[in-house]
């Protein structure tokens, strides 16, 4: 069996990365950055050319002085005092500048959004930070415009997919409804294949929502034996044409924490999978574990005795476009469907996972957590 076990408390969706979005969160964005460390050796190094200077200088000042007949003791006493006094100046100006350039270098290596920049750090003092911290500010601001550009034009786009799969939906409601009114062979057919056509513009609905900044669902309490049988009901075409057999082992009282629109569609992934895939059984199985703690959960399993996942495959069944050697020998697969589950998932703080194998069948698994601020914590997180 090619699995990966399901934590105990923390999201992980599946065999894959998980798929999250990019919140800019600074305690989770260090990096190594290629910026030369501000150190006193460094600083000597930069300026070396100076030192130099400086050193010529008091050779030609002590040469001047000998000529003129100054003592010994006066030239030394005078060049003591003009190398103190540039010394002095040079540690100055360090000291001035090694708390910019270290916060600079730490604000960098933490930084998620180019936009927090200038509010993370204190403006300095002297010309070249300040010179700096301005350009930074200018940069930081056409960053900012930017975003908010490419904001509001995938919002127009997300928008235009919502009407147009609203407008969509319109015409194959009225192709149902004629059909509904013949029954012969031909007719059957048409509407699978329209049940098809519906399928992918609700994954089309639900990629533009789950790719949203807001949040496009509601969680609350809902039956799990219901949400099971209805999805099941959703696809009785696929399910009685391909011959699947269905149980359902669950607590009709069973409620769990999430939005019934979002789950049914996820859910819906796993049977038209099965289906997909060569299964005769789909069964449902649903066990509570951690009850009464902070960590609680329930455990849905979804198992059909299809063709399985080859073990190669698994690492990247969650990946957008994967589509695998099963997907590739059946020929229709999109490698989209897994892909919205995770992210779907992710945004409702559900855990998912996939444990398969080939010729065997698979299961989906999918972990509702009961903490109601745990889960609104990791919704908005």
């Amino acid at each position: 069996m090619s699995e990966t076990q399901l934590p105990p408390h923390d999201p992980l969706p599946g065999t894959s990365t998980p798929i999250k979005d990019n919140k800019p969160l600074l305690s989770d964005c260090s990096f190594q950055t290629d910026i030369p460390a501000f150190s006193l050796a460094s600083y000597l190094r930069d300026h070396a050319f100076v030192l130099v200077i400086a050193l010529f200088c008091d050779m030609l000042v002590g040469i001047m002085l000998k000529t003129l007949g100054v003592s010994s003791a006066g030239i030394i006493a005078i060049i003591g005092v003009i190398t103190g006094c540039f010394l002095t100046a040079f540690i100055l100006n360090y000291v001035r500048k090694v708390a910019f350039y270290r916060n600079l270098q730490t604000t960098l290596e933490s930084l998620c959004a180019a936009t927090y920049f200038t509010s993370l750090i204190t403006e300095p003092s002297f010309l070249e930070g300040r010179i700096a911290y301005e350009s930074a500010a200018i940069v930081s601001k056409k960053a900012n415009a930017e975003q908010e550009s490419m904001v509001e034009q995938t919002d127009a786009y997300r928008n235009y997919i919502e009407a147009w799969i609203h407008e969509i939906k319109t015409p194959l409601a009225a192709i149902k409804l004629m059909l509904s009114h013949t029954h012969d062979a031909q007719s059957s057919k048409i509407a699978r294949e329209i049940e098809r056509i519906e399928l992918q513009v609700d994954q089309a609905l639900y990629y533009a929502r789950s790719a949203a900044a807001s949040k496009d669902y509601a969680i609350r309490e809902v039956n799990l034996a219901h949400i099971c049988q209805e999805t099941c009901k959703r696809n009785a075409r696929l399910l009685i044409e391909r011959g699947i057999s269905l149980n359902f082992n669950l607590d009709p009282d069973l409620m769990v924490l999430t939005d019934e629109a979002w789950i049914t569609f996820i859910l819906s992934q796993f049977v038209v999978n099965a289906a997909k895939y060569d299964a005769t059984t789909l069964t449902f199985v649903a066990r509570v574990e951690d009850a009464n703690t902070p960590f609680g959960r329930t455990i849905l399993e979804v198992i059909d005795n299809g063709c399985g996942i080859p073990a190669a495959d698994m690492p990247r069944v969650f990946e957008r476009g994967y589509i695998g050697s099963v997907g590739r020998k059946h020929g229709s697969a999109t490698g989209m469907g897994l892909y919205l589950v995770a992210r779907l998932c992710d945004s409702l703080g559900l855990n998912v996972m996939l444990a398969s194998e080939e010729g065997s069948g698979t299961r989906a698994i999918l972990a509702f957590p009961h903490d109601r601020k745990r889960l609104a914590y990791l919704t908005n997180s």
